[in-house]
């Protein structure tokens, strides 16, 4: 596989609103923890090997279990997954399918708040963002380094 377009490189100014936006919601209520793990399950849903490379790596050097990482393709059959995860997941899933049923929102409004699940939302968007980019200029997985995007 050969990188198209180094996006990372060449897209400077397009991608700093992106830039913008991670700055944002670093600064959220919402754990950090959580949005990764929010972002590793858009990018399986999605296919996008680099963001799974990253986001797995960021993940375990968080502390995240092996366990739980390879566990949340299937979230709704496994044990280990708190009521708030879960409705992120349920949440992620929607959104990025395009269709949020009442059930989905009901359930995401009862573990955060107007404001968290808005920033949600705007996580979820920005991963499908960054997915759709690495794949369509075929990023190379595997060089990522934890921390290497700040």
């Amino acid at each position: 596989m050969e990188t198209r377009i180094n996006a990372f490189e060449k897209g400077q100014k397009a991608l700093t609103t992106l830039f913008g936006i991670g700055s944002y919601l670093r600064k959220s209520t919402i754990d950090k923890q959580l949005l990764e793990l929010v972002n590793f399950r858009v990018s399986q849903i999605n296919g996008c090997a680099f963001c799974l490379d990253m986001h797995s790596k960021e993940l375990r050097a968080a502390g995240e279990t092996e366990q739980r990482l390879y566990g949340i393709s299937a979230w709704r059959e496994t044990p280990y997954y708190t009521d708030r995860e879960r409705a992120a997941f349920a949440w992620a899933e929607a959104v990025t399918a395009t269709h949020v049923a009442d059930e989905v929102y009901q359930l995401a409004k009862s573990q955060f708040s107007d404001e968290e699940l808005i920033d949600l939302t705007l996580a979820i968007t920005t991963i499908n963002t960054y997915n759709r980019f690495n794949i369509a200029f075929a990023t190379v997985p595997g060089g990522y380094e934890v921390g290497m995007f700040g």
